[in-house]
């Protein structure tokens, strides 16, 4: 559904009616913080696609104007991100400022694109051509990560899936659930 299509009934004071008597129905709940900052993020979106010289139709809309989206945001990051030749580069708490540029924090474009990733199918588009779901976004998410990982002197460490070793493997059929759970507490 196009969220511009919504449209809000006029309040009425409660118990009033409409002429002819009929009560007016209950407004749609508000929408939660997730699904307003949502339809913000696919309204600015579908605004920066007008905006471009010629406009692009979102049915035209690829990888490439997401991922030129995503640059122009970056003129409104507030999240410091050192450059090479920065004497703070790498460190997490720099002592003095520096001239380094702001940038948009990695976590928020991550956060963004799977907001418009979801609005995109929302609003007709097919999960197999969503231009937010594209490879090069992800690679490019990645790479942001990265870059400002070390620029930050931040670390990301990738989760590793965990693996159960023997001696929890031999825990025998008698033991309780409690007990379980206190080996492998142990083990951990």
């Amino acid at each position: 559904m196009n969220p511009s299509a919504i449209v809000m009934a006029k309040e009425l004071p409660a118990g009033s009616s409409r002429s002819g008597g009929e009560q007016l129905q209950n407004n749609p709940a508000p929408l939660s913080r997730y699904e307003s900052q949502k339809r913000r993020d696919w309204n600015t979106f579908g605004q920066y696609l007008k905006n471009q010289r010629p406009p692009v139709p979102l049915s035209q809309c690829n990888c490439n104007h997401v991922l030129e989206f995503l640059r122009y945001l970056d003129q409104f990051g507030k999240t410091k991100v050192h450059l090479h030749g920065c004497v703070f580069f790498g460190q997490p708490d720099p002592p003095a400022p520096c001239t380094c540029p702001l940038r948009q924090a990695w976590g928020s474009l991550d956060a963004l694109i799977g907001r418009l990733r979801a609005a995109y199918e929302e609003n007709g588009g097919s999960s197999e051509n969503n231009p937010f779901g594209n490879g090069a976004i992800r690679l490019y998410l990645r790479e942001v990560k990265e870059c400002q990982a070390k620029a930050r002197g931040i670390l990301y460490k990738k989760k590793k899936k965990r693996k159960l070793d023997n001696s929890i493997k031999s825990i025998g059929a008698a033991t309780t659930a409690a007990d379980q759970h206190k080996n492998l507490m142990q083990a951990s």
